[in-house]
């Protein structure tokens, strides 16, 4: 869900439904705090050819721990608010610095992975799952996929950006070799 495919801009959820009958969305997040978004001018979505169209925020306030009552610029009915369900949503980099929790694991894009010493390489997506979360990388010119629970972690230096883990024996062969 998380993601980084330009330093620009991060995937912090997405639109999961309308609320309301005046253009209300539901902003699902991944920012590990409660937020009403306080001072964020704008959020992006994708369009068709990828690139990052801005919405302009009017409103918003906290549903719960991981939504968020949003309205946006020109959408003012169900209809038109139903066309951006399930669209991922971006920050820019420095809104997302600003809104994000610093102990929430989206935080940790950009980090290092150590794994028993050895630098992997830096994070680029977190993908949350139920039981788990993974962290996207590039090993050796190759995608990687390194779960995060409480057996593989071991600790976090947020100070140095690095995220200490010890990897099952042969979890990089699969991606390696």
């Amino acid at each position: 869900m998380a993601q980084s495919p330009t330093p620009n801009y991060i995937s912090i959820g997405k639109i999961a439904g309308t609320h309301g009958l005046k253009g209300e969305v539901v902003l699902k997040h991944a920012l590990g705090q409660r937020t009403a978004l306080k001072d964020l001018k704008t959020l992006f979505i994708k369009d068709k050819t990828g690139s990052y169209l801005p919405w302009f925020l009017e409103t918003a306030k906290i549903k719960s721990e991981t939504e968020t009552f949003v309205k946006l610029e020109s959408l003012d009915t169900v209809e038109g608010a139903r066309s951006i369900v399930q669209k991922e949503v971006w920050l820019a980099a420095a809104d997302f610095e600003k809104h994000a929790a610093k102990n929430s694991v989206i935080s940790f894009i950009g980090y290092i992975i150590s794994d028993n010493g050895k630098e992997l390489g830096q994070i680029e997506e977190i993908i949350e799952q139920p039981h788990q979360v993974l962290c996207r990388l590039n090993v050796e010119g190759k995608e990687v996929l390194i779960p995060l629970h409480e057996e593989t972690l071991q600790k976090v230096d947020a100070k140095a950006k690095i995220v200490y883990v010890s990897l099952p024996d042969g979890l990089l062969d699969i991606y390696l070799s």
